[in-house]
């Protein structure tokens, strides 16, 4: 039973259903009718946005590397010994997550 588990026969068991499971949801559907609303953009009823939410990607970096550093740093922390080496470690964490948080 073990070998079920495996990720090279469980992808081959589970296609097969996958693909069982879209064409009788694709049946159960029912035929579509195009409609110029239909493809029409949705924002909850209002006008869509004409204008970028966040110019570039400079924002999600900086959250990224915040969350990388910050998550980085106390896994390297929780693995290694409790003493006083490691307080430049921490001091160095805390110093690189107010520079991400200053920009």
């Amino acid at each position: 039973m073990e070998i079920l588990l495996t990720p090279p026969v469980a992808f081959l068991i589970y296609i097969p259903l996958v693909l069982i499971i879209f064409f009788i949801g694709r049946g159960l559907a029912g035929k579509t009718k195009e409609t110029p609303l239909k493809s029409t953009i949705y924002g909850s009823g209002e006008e869509a946005p004409t204008s970028m939410a966040a110019p570039g990607y400079r924002p999600f970096f900086l959250i990224a590397f915040f969350f990388a550093v910050l998550h980085l740093g106390v896994l390297v922390l929780a693995t290694g010994p409790v003493d006083k080496l490691m307080l430049p470690y921490l001091f160095g964490i805390g110093l690189a997550l107010v520079a991400l948080l200053l920009g």
